[in-house]
């Protein structure tokens, strides 16, 4: 019996030191990172608040968007202000931050109202980040803001 337990207990080690070798059978390869999304905001270009009303303010930046930064947010699916003023004829920069975390918001401008017609829509993205969108010139007058994602964010831009 004894020579009989020592074979089978040395087999048995064989076995276990055979299925512990140093190459598994298989390769853990690790999931591949996420690339970014390049961002739409110049990194040299510094921008103006306009305050609460998010009337423009001149930027000390150059670049395709214009001199002028008006400053919007969203928080709690809403915008921070309902109403902003531009200048005419200039293309301009809007700057916006998304305080909501993992809810896509965007900007979108539309003349007249909120339903006119699009002429401008910036990125969508989720929240909590931030965007400068170049917007380019608008005629004098009264047009529409909104979140494409959420209609009920709305307000009143006028270039004059």
């Amino acid at each position: 019996m004894p020579t009989r337990f020592l074979l089978v207990a040395g087999l048995s080690l064989f076995v276990v030191a055979a299925c512990t070798g140093a190459t598994p059978g298989w390769t853990y390869a690790p999931a591949p990172s996420a690339t970014p999304i390049p961002s739409s905001e110049p990194s040299t270009a510094p921008s103006a608040s306009a305050g609460p009303s998010a009337s423009a303010a001149p930027s000390g930046g150059g670049g395709g968007g214009g001199g002028t930064v008006v400053e919007i947010s969203a928080q709690n699916i809403a915008f921070d202000t309902t109403e902003m003023t531009v200048p005419a004829g200039q293309p301009f920069r809007i700057h916006f931050v998304n305080n909501d975390a993992g809810i896509p918001h965007n900007v979108a401008i539309h003349e007249g109202s909120a339903t006119g017609a699009e002429v401008f829509k910036g990125e969508i993205f989720n929240g909590v980040a931030e965007r400068t969108y170049d917007v380019p010139a608008l005629d004098a007058g009264a047009y529409g803001f909104i979140c494409s994602v959420h209609p009920n964010m709305s307000g009143t831009l006028t270039a004059q």
